[in-house]
């Protein structure tokens, strides 16, 4: 079945999908994004995804292009017409096109770009069960990763580094050798007396959807809990560690920089914020008119 993108009012073959050679988007990543996780037809955390997008469209001085109710309707179609369950949706909002040129163009509309791509959820949910290995990084990015701009060229080069090392991924490490996040997750520990820990929220780290209702969980649950950040040595001697995001969930990390966390098994505690995350998930899918 071929796939549908919708870009700048229209829906449209994907591979025929395009945008215009100067857009800022393009040409600055003078733009910013979003990714909802779509489980049996489902949005996963709507509101949060919006609500960040508008903080992160208000940081840059860019103007909604639609309604979020419109937005949603567009997102909604897109899931219908690609036939997806299990996968995710991505949006993309730019300043515009505009003659290339720093400063803010002063009359041009925002462009918009949505896709639907389908994930193996099965071998996601496998991921997790098994855990998954990853390395540490200097974090060498902006100031400000707080905003979800398109800007990702250090997380997709620490990706790709941590790859070719035979790593599944990577967690960045500041100046002062704590761990801000990961390449596309925010990073968490269980730590030697049982608290569990993530960074605080600041212009350092990109506050997650999934991080903000896995701290709600968690406190649901009566799990101790800290947001503070953690050093490596810290990581490497604690109990669990796991990353959050909107298409990972709670994926729980086994070994760091090769060595084993914990027992070298997925954590307890990671696995049960996973499924109360999915079955919190679920009951708002059921009680929900969306």
């Amino acid at each position: 079945m071929p796939r549908i993108a919708y870009v700048d009012g229209q829906f449209v073959q994907h591979s025929q999908a395009c945008i215009h050679v100067e857009d800022r988007g393009l040409q600055f990543g003078d733009a910013v994004y979003e990714v909802w996780a779509v489980r049996d037809g489902y949005v996963f955390d709507r509101d949060g995804h919006l609500a960040r997008l508008g903080r992160s469209l208000a940081a840059l001085s860019i103007k909604p292009p639609l309604h979020y109710s419109s937005l949603m309707v567009v997102i909604r179609e897109l899931i219908a017409r690609n036939k997806l369950k299990n996968g995710l949706i991505y949006l993309q909002i730019s300043r515009g096109v505009a003659r290339r040129d720093h400063p803010f163009p002063p009359h041009t509309n925002p462009s918009i770009i949505l896709t639907a791509r389908s994930l193996n959820q099965a071998k996601a949910d496998e991921r997790a069960q098994k855990g998954i290995r990853i390395t540490t990084c200097p974090d060498n990015r902006w100031g400000r990763v707080d905003i979800k701009t398109v800007n990702l060229l250090a997380n997709v080069l620490a990706k790709q580094t941590a790859l070719d090392a035979g790593f599944d991924d990577a967690w960045f490490v500041d100046d002062q050798g704590m761990i801000t996040e990961g390449t596309a997750q925010n990073a968490w520990i269980l730590d030697q007396v049982g608290r569990l820990r993530t960074t605080k929220a600041s212009p350092a780290i990109l506050r997650g959807v999934t991080r903000d209702k896995i701290i709600e969980i968690a406190s649901r649950l009566g799990y101790p809990f800290e947001e503070r950040a953690f050093s490596v040595p810290e990581a490497l001697k604690a109990q669990e560690a796991f990353m959050t995001s909107a298409t990972s969930f709670v994926t729980p990390i086994i070994a760091i920089n090769g060595c084993i966390i914990g027992d070298g098994k997925p954590g307890k505690i990671a696995l049960s914020l996973r499924t109360a995350y999915i079955s919190q998930q679920t009951s708002v899918k059921i009680n929900s008119k969306h």
